[in-house]
């Protein structure tokens, strides 16, 4: 029985042309990935700035007395 001897390495060998291009893809998609991570941080802290509950403005009747849930502070 002849096997043939398998190759070890992890792909086909690329040319020096080859392997810079290659390193620039990964490159532009090393950027790339960063600057979407960073919008996508940068939604997740807007979103969270507009999900917290505001200050209670003073043109709101009885708004100092309210809990961030809508909910009067005190106790019946």
């Amino acid at each position: 029985m002849t096997d043939t001897p398998k190759n070890t390495s992890s792909g086909p060998r690329l040319t020096s042309r080859a392997e810079a291009a290659r390193a620039e893809r990964m490159a532009r998609q090393a950027a790339a990935l960063r600057a979407n991570l960073r919008r996508r941080k940068e939604q997740a802290r807007t979103r969270q700035d507009q999900t917290d509950p505001a200050t209670p403005t003073s043109s709101e009747p009885g708004a100092q007395d309210r809990h961030p849930t809508g909910e009067d502070k005190t106790c019946p």
